[in-house]
């Protein structure tokens, strides 16, 4: 029997251990595809959000207030990261996953039910912000959390291909957003929208919440913390481990985390508003052009994360960190001269291309760089700093940079920074892939 398999509790043989492996796989990777796909949903109908609780004459003007509030939901990130990252790493990475699950349905439910600034007037939205809020503290455990407990359950030489679940589940929600959103928006007009069409997908995500919080229920513990606890080694302060101890680990998980967050948001969740409201591309053939590029980064997640167990993480990060520095402001500047939903699909597959080779070995990597007894806590605080300053306002950002530049390709700027930041921290840091997970 395995030293993995020995480290759970009523498991007689390696058969046996495959199989909580595959299930617990599974139920981590369907409960972070509710979790996300809750969570995306805002910035996707970010434009009706608008109408309904920001109206104003201004469209620009309204679309930043809910951009800004879909922004809000990231302040919030790495607050969840520190409190649920802590609990995680004292109580087990099961139980924390459990509580992210429930959080984010509830918020999600709510965020759907709450009557427009026309019924309750400023009500409505400070209600929306505090859902959003929670959402973001949800969602701060949840991504460390996942990330954790899938490397944890991987064996050497698989890390990668199995952390990319995560990511992969990340995609399957990317497509499952984006494909309700150019749905709606095909077969509903406009007014239909703005009044309750926006307001479907939210209770979609309340409904499917139920079978995260089954499948994570049933399943056993991480070797690595079962055998954390046998060993007495678990953290009595993982937060002040990870800032003083792994502080130099913590600002690299945040440096490696920066492009891919910024491409995101930028080519995945604020270009379809972008391409519908600026340039004139109807919203749902925008909607059904980012279902496409969100497949391409799916199939491609697993891709990147099996190939980073075969040539090393960093090889694979520097092409995407280096693709978005070189070819940023080229896709944007060709997006704006072909103002067509096929423009669009095509600048958004080869910006899923690049989001695929970062994305199939982050939680590989990031989880590599801590020991066990901090793992989740360092990991979700690395990652969340780097979403909440980077991708998270990445649309907001966005929009005001072109208000303010008065020039469409401004954005492009901004994920050339991040691609710098990014590729930097690759440079410096010394490769962890198949570190011991102490």
């Amino acid at each position: 029997m395995s030293q993995a398999a020995a480290a759970l509790p009523d498991v007689a043989t390696t058969a046996d251990f495959e199989r909580i492996r595959r299930r617990a796989i599974l139920s981590c990777a369907i409960g972070n595809f509710v979790e996300l796909f809750d969570f995306l949903i805002f910035g996707l109908f970010a434009a009706q959000i608008a109408a309904n609780f920001f109206p104003g004459g201004d469209p620009v003007i309204s679309l930043l207030s809910a951009f800004a509030t879909y922004g809000v939901g990231f302040v919030m990130r790495p607050v969840g990261a520190i409190v649920i990252g802590a609990y995680g790493d004292r109580k087990g990475r099961k139980a924390a996953l459990i509580l992210t699950v429930g959080m984010m349905a509830g918020a999600t439910a709510l965020t759907g039910l709450i009557p427009s600034y026309a019924s309750i007037g400023i009500w409505a939205p400070i209600l929306l912000v505090i859902c959003r809020l929670i959402q973001g503290f949800s969602t701060g455990g949840e991504w460390g959390g996942a990330a954790a407990f899938l490397v944890e359950y991987a064996p050497p030489g698989k890390r990668g291909l199995i952390g990319s679940m995560q990511q992969f589940s990340v995609g399957m929600a990317l497509i499952a957003g984006t494909l309700t959103a150019a749905i709606l928006n095909s077969v509903l007009d406009k007014e239909a929208m703005i009044a309750w069409g926006w307001r479907i997908p939210f209770i979609l995500g309340f409904v499917l919440a139920p079978i995260g919080l089954y499948l994570r229920s049933r399943v056993s513990e991480t070797p690595a913390f079962n055998k954390a606890v046998t060993q007495n080694t678990v953290a009595s302060s993982p937060l002040r481990d990870a800032l003083t101890i792994y502080r130099l680990p913590v600002l690299a998980a945040f440096g490696i985390s920066v492009v891919g967050t910024v491409g995101n948001y930028t080519f995945n969740i604020f270009m379809p508003s972008f391409a519908a409201t600026q340039l004139g591309i109807p919203a749902g053939s925008a909607y059904y052009a980012s279902a496409v590029a969100a497949v391409v980064l799916t199939v491609l997640t697993p891709v990147a994360g099996w190939l980073s167990d075969q040539v090393g993480r960093k090889p694979v990060l520097l092409v995407s960190a280096i693709g978005y520095g070189l070819l940023s402001y080229p896709l944007f500047q060709y997006l704006v001269g072909t103002p067509t939903a096929t423009g669009l699909m095509i600048t958004q597959c080869i910006s899923a291309a690049l989001l695929g080779f970062y994305a199939g070995p982050l939680c590989a990597v990031l989880a590599e760089l801590f020991p066990t007894k901090v793992r989740f806590t360092a990991l979700s605080i690395g990652y969340s700093m780097a979403v909440t300053i980077f991708g998270g306002f990445a649309p907001f950002v966005a929009t005001f940079l072109i208000r303010e530049t008065g020039s469409p390709l401004s954005p492009a700027l901004f994920v050339i920074l991040a691609a710098v930041i990014s590729t930097v921290t690759l440079l410096l840091i010394k490769d962890p892939t198949n570190a011991p997970l102490d």
